[in-house]
């Protein structure tokens, strides 16, 4: 009996417990959550993450192949991409990496929200786009993560 209970705690734990990752100033998270518009001819990207399961998992994100970082729960990153162009914003899961492909306009900021899916062996990571008002509303309860780590 004690092995079974053991066994969900650890189970528990891995799926909610806490991930970290290096972290930006409070300024400077700050200053993102203002939500400026991007430089002339870029549009923004908020690439978010909320608590939820996995929450002992990192998971990489990638922008047109630049690594922006490893995500962990209640963090976001804020990249500028040009504008008026597709970009693609990949994330890695259980098998293989799962992207979304976005068309920016100029002067715009997007929201892509990570989430966590529970699969056969690990969690993988998925990716969607977020609308503005539901985009802003979480990543103000977030802080924003250090830029340029990934894990592969």
């Amino acid at each position: 009996m004690f092995k079974k209970i053991a066994s969900v705690a650890i189970f528990a734990a891995f799926i909610t417990g806490c991930a970290s990752v290096p972290m930006e100033s409070k300024e400077a998270s700050d200053q993102a959550k203002r939500f400026p518009a991007p430089s002339q001819g870029q549009a923004g990207l908020y690439i978010y993450r909320s608590a939820g399961v996995g929450g002992a998992l990192k998971k990489d994100i990638w922008v047109d192949g630049k690594c922006i970082g490893e995500s962990a729960p209640n963090v976001f990153f804020y990249e500028e991409v040009k504008g008026n162009q597709e970009h693609v914003i990949a994330t890695e899961s259980e098998f293989s990496p799962n992207e979304i492909k976005l068309a920016v306009a100029d002067g715009i900021n997007y929201f892509i929200r990570q989430y966590i899916k529970m699969g056969v062996f690990v969690g993988g990571a998925n990716l969607e786009v977020a609308n503005e008002a539901e985009g802003k509303e979480v990543v103000r309860n977030l802080e924003m993560a250090k830029k340029g780590t990934c894990s592969e």
